[in-house]
């Protein structure tokens, strides 16, 4: 697929005229990356921002001692690194690959003569930056006042809304990162994690294979999950 199809796709570039989409190609970089492979690390100099165009990322922080917490997995046409255009202009989190693919790069100047030029790009760039305040506002709720079952079960739910199948009232999934990585998601740790999956498990809410999930019962799903 061309540049300029997939970046018409994304919620930044949404309602943009053609001209200003071919505009935005000619400045796009197309770049490869490959599985566990770093894109940038916490604090680089930001020379741009991304769309994710196949693959998957994640958006991590890496303590002291060398673990990981997982702030937000990247999925296909969103964008990510945005907010480093703004205050000391550096990365604030590691992009790292969970699957191979390839992403496209903007650069910062080139993009910030776009943005000048067109209004709509300073409209979209806000709502963008909305919805990820928006993101980890929620975050930081759950990670506080949520219990591991109930930040569980809004995973699940928000997974489902965003890529499943249903048939037959059951609503089929499968996790897009490692339960490793989920438990740092979730803030809690794989014991509890694996734990909190059995106990669903065993009340007849879903069923679990591997990374493969059904949910048998969405609406006690929804009471797990306070919603």
């Amino acid at each position: 697929m061309e540049n300029k199809d997939i970046i018409r796709k994304a919620l930044l570039f949404s309602g943009l005229e053609e001209e200003y989409l071919v505009e935005l190609a000619e400045i796009a970089v197309r770049r490869p990356f490959a599985k566990g492979e770093t894109l940038f690390t916490e604090g680089e100099k930001a020379e741009g921002f991304y769309l994710l165009a196949s693959g998957a990322l994640k958006l991590c922080k890496i303590s002291p001692d060398g673990r990981e917490k997982v702030l937000h997995m990247v999925h296909p046409v969103e964008t990510f690194a945005e907010a480093a255009f703004f205050g000391d202009g550096k990365y604030p989190a590691e992009a790292r690959g969970v699957e191979r693919g390839e992403v496209i790069f903007f650069p910062r100047g080139s993009f910030m003569g776009l943005l000048e030029r067109n209004p709509r790009f300073s409209m979209n760039l806000i709502a963008s930056l909305s919805l990820l305040l928006r993101r980890f506002a929620r975050q930081i709720e759950e990670l506080s006042f949520a219990d591991a079952p109930s930040r569980l079960a809004s995973y699940l739910l928000d997974l489902a809304a965003r890529k499943s199948t249903s048939y037959q009232g059951k609503t089929y999934l499968e996790l897009d990162m490692r339960k490793g990585e989920l438990a740092s998601r979730l803030g809690t740790v794989s014991e509890t994690l694996s734990r909190t999956f059995k106990k669903m498990k065993d009340e007849g809410v879903i069923e679990l294979d591997g990374n493969k999930v059904t949910i048998m019962q969405m609406e006690k799903l929804k009471m797990i999950a306070g919603k």
